[in-house]
């Protein structure tokens, strides 16, 4: 698991990205606001990436929350997770 002391919470979830696209074998930059599927990432990646994202953070994103379009930039997983209430 990430330091989560050190990190932002961008920071964190650059690198499950990165660690994911790496899996992959694509080393191309991906910025906060860029596609991820685009990018390279499968729709089992996806789902992967929300579970990564719910271990990383240790939060419960609701059922509601977990679509495509919440998970399709880095910019708005980071969005998601704000909106959390502090006991998800």
């Amino acid at each position: 698991m990430l330091d989560r002391i050190n990190s932002s919470t961008a920071e964190r979830v650059t690198a499950l990205v990165r660690q994911l696209l790496a899996k992959r074998s694509i080393v191309a930059p991906v910025g906060r606001d860029d596609d991820l599927a685009a990018s390279g990432l499968s729709s089992l990646d996806l789902v992967n990436l929300m579970l990564a994202v719910e271990a990383e953070f240790d939060v419960k994103i609701p059922d509601r929350d977990m679509t495509p379009a919440n998970f399709r930039t880095m910019a708005r997983i980071e969005a998601l997770l704000g909106a959390l209430p502090a006991n998800a």
